[in-house]
């Protein structure tokens, strides 16, 4: 910064230098450079050497004289920075490994300094002051200040303690960075920063994000103090430090040389152990120092009290003695100059630092009062902008519902003329279902109707059923007991026969040969005479024949009828199929039909074989009227009928007869299949 200001300087001399010579060449004066030449303009030219100055934050470079003194150097450095608080600083050099300061009275030539090409000079401060906020006036002073103690602090050449650092660290970052912006100085923006001691950072084992992060938290606290504020903030804190301001320098005590350090800074002068640099063992304060004397490596110091103790010391050299005396007179002359009278330089130095600081304040006031009033219009501006784009929202979405609305009305009008539409195809719709809902109601009463006369039918073809099983089971008892009574007129009638033919050719040899000339008288004769009694019972198997017959001719005559009747109910059946096509029945009439036909198919298709014998012919009426193949049997004296014909009875064929009888008794499975075909249409019927 104080380079650039520097650099400034001197271009604005050339550039006035040049405008004064070209000035003299316009006003008609060409002559004066015409007269000049080279070599005069050599003589004319003082020697030079060059300088460079390095200030804390800076270097310089100047061109000096021969003949300049310590003085002219230091007055120029001064009038580059704008620096008027000269008695504080001083140009530091260091020679044979020592450090000196540059004498104002001599000629900087005539001095014992570094022989080289520029020679380097430190502009620091020399002096320290008792209370920085008092006796700093100017901003340059104290920014000078602030850099040299603050280098102090970080090189370790003045201790402080770990939490007064991280305060101090905050001060300086407020100082170079401004207020704290959380979103201009993100995580990371220290990083290049020497903030804390090295000794610091090894006492403690944190890293780098956590150093960054405490000194942080306290930066922000320091929102709204100005730069050289915070730099009086920290030259405030630091000048409370033990350390501050202090000259240390190695002595022996004359007594018992023992290793000592003294110590000069602006109260006075301090004896420290060696290794204690903390609080001092002896302290001499400037207002307690009647005098100081110097005389080659022994320095003496005399209190005010001529009754205390005169202190002497020596030091290691001749340079370092006059070194400390030339701090002792200056640091004293600075602590007189404190107690007087202020002269009128300083008091107009005071009146300009406090006019600055009174206008710096309320520039302050006015910047803070500018930022606020900038923060609050930005943040009108931003809750304006928000509030725009909310409107323009609105308005983009109050559109968009527009367009939906227009488009939905468009919708909503199709929705209309295909509802109307709707509306007369469903009033259309709904006549046709009324009249489909009539028809239906006209069919379901219809089914009903005829649900109940076929539960009727089928009640009634149950009874049928159940008669003919009793029937059956009837005509099935007879059977047994004509083929028991079949079974004895034949044991009877073979008996009988037996008997007659051994009567036969036992009194009638001859008529055993010749039988068709026995005439019939003799037969009676003979059946009266031999008192042979035939039994009677092939009678009683013609009158059973004659009851078979009618039994049979009433059976045939009533399946007859129940077949009729299942035909009729099939027929029926097939006429609800048809009308209940609608209805989802089809394959349940389907079902009931193929049944029932099957059912009838086997039930009636074919008869047992009883009956298959009856429907041949009428064998049983031709062989009644066939007569014995051998012998008649005379029944007029034991059965009540007339006509003989009518008692002669084929024992074989009628034997033959009822065997055919009791072996196909009376249809059994005809039976089974009637009573299934009766239980699925009642199961149909419940189902329906």
């Amino acid at each position: 910064m104080f380079g650039l200001i520097l650099l400034w300087n001197l271009t604005k001399k050339m550039l006035l230098n040049f405008h004064h010579s070209m000035f003299d060449f316009r006003c008609g004066c060409p002559h004066q450079l015409k007269n000049m030449s080279i070599r005069g303009l050599k003589k004319k030219q003082p020697k030079t050497f060059k300088v460079r100055i390095i200030t804390v934050d800076a270097e310089m470079e100047f061109s000096c004289e021969m003949k300049w003194k310590g003085k002219d150097l230091f007055d120029l450095v001064c009038r580059a920075l704008g620096l008027r608080e000269t008695w504080f600083f001083g140009l530091q050099y260091t020679i044979k490994g020592m450090c000196t300061w540059l004498k104002m009275d001599k000629k900087v030539l005539d001095q014992e300094i570094p022989k080289e090409d520029p020679i380097s000079f430190h502009f620091l401060a020399k002096f320290y002051p008792e209370k920085v906020e008092e006796e700093l006036l100017q901003e340059i002073t104290q920014h000078l200040f602030f850099l040299q103690v603050k280098k102090q602090i970080l090189d370790e050449e003045i201790y402080c303690s770990p939490e007064a650092t991280v305060l101090l660290a905050s001060y300086a970052v407020q100082a170079k960075y401004g207020d704290y912006d959380p979103n201009f100085h993100e995580p990371g923006f220290l990083a290049h920063d020497e903030l804390l001691p090295k000794r610091v950072l090894r006492q403690y084992q944190l890293t780098a994000e956590m150093w960054e992060e405490k000194i942080t938290a306290w930066y922000a606290e320091h929102r709204g103090i100005a730069r050289d504020e915070a730099e009086m903030n920290y030259l405030k804190i630091a000048q409370d430090l033990e350390m501050y301001g202090v000259n240390y320098f190695p002595i022996a005590q004359n007594k018992n040389h023992t290793d000592l350090l003294l110590g000069v800074d602006a109260k006075g002068i301090h004896i420290y152990s060696i290794n204690n640099r903390f609080s001092p063992n002896k302290s001499f304060e400037w207002s307690s120092i009647r005098n100081i004397s110097c005389s080659e490596k022994e320095l003496t110091i005399k209190p005010l009290d001529k009754k205390a103790e005169v202190f002497k010391f020596f030091s290691s050299q001749l340079k370092v003695n006059k070194l400390i005396f030339q701090l002792c007179i200056g640091n004293h002359d600075l602590f007189m100059r404190r107690r007087k009278v202020d002269s009128i330089e300083i008091q107009q130095m005071k009146a300009q630092a406090r006019e600055e600081k009174a206008r710096k304040k309320m520039e302050n006031q006015r910047l803070a009062r500018e930022k606020q009033l900038r923060e609050e219009a930005e943040r009108a501006k931003e809750e304006l902008e928000r509030r725009l784009f909310q409107l323009e929202d609105e308005a983009r979405q109050a559109n968009e519902a527009l367009l939906r609305s227009q488009e939905a009305a468009e919708l909503l009008a199709e929705k209309a003329q295909i509802a109307e539409e709707e509306a007369k195809l469903l009033a259309q719709n709904a006549a046709e279902a009324e009249q489909e809902r009539q028809r239906l109601e006209l069919t379901a009463l219809k089914s009903k109707e005829e649900k109940r006369l076929m539960e009727q039918k089928m009640r009634e073809a149950e009874l049928i059923a159940v008669k003919l099983v009793k029937e059956s089971d009837r005509r099935a008892k007879e059977a047994e007991h004509l083929k028991q009574d079949l079974h004895e007129a034949r044991e009877a009638e073979r008996k009988a026969k037996q008997k007659l033919l051994d009567i036969t050719r036992l009194n009638y040899p001859h008529m055993a040969k010749y039988p068709q000339y026995c005439p019939g008288d003799s037969r009676d004769a003979i059946f009266d005479k031999g008192s042979i009694k035939l039994d009677l019972k092939d009678i009683d198997l013609k009158r059973l024949s004659f009851e078979i017959e009618r039994e049979r001719l009433d059976y045939l005559e009533k399946s007859r009828k129940f077949e009729d009747r299942l035909k009729e109910l099939k027929s029926e059946i097939h006429a609800l199929k048809l009308e209940e096509k609608q209805a989802g029945l089809c394959s349940h009439w389907n079902e009931v039909l193929s049944s029932l036909d099957h059912s009838l198919d086997h039930s009636l298709g074919s008869a047992p074989s009883w009956m298959k014998t009856f429907e041949t012919g009428d064998s049983l009426d031709v062989n009644l009227q066939r007569p014995f193949p051998a012998y008649l049997l005379n029944t007029a004296s034991s059965w009540p009928c007339t006509n003989k014909t009518q008692h002669m009875v084929p024992v074989e064929k009628s034997s033959s007869q009822a065997n055919s009888l009791a072996a196909n008794s009376v249809g059994t499975g005809a039976r089974k299949q009637i009573i299934k075909v009766i239980r699925f249409l009642s199961k149909f019927l419940n189902v329906a």
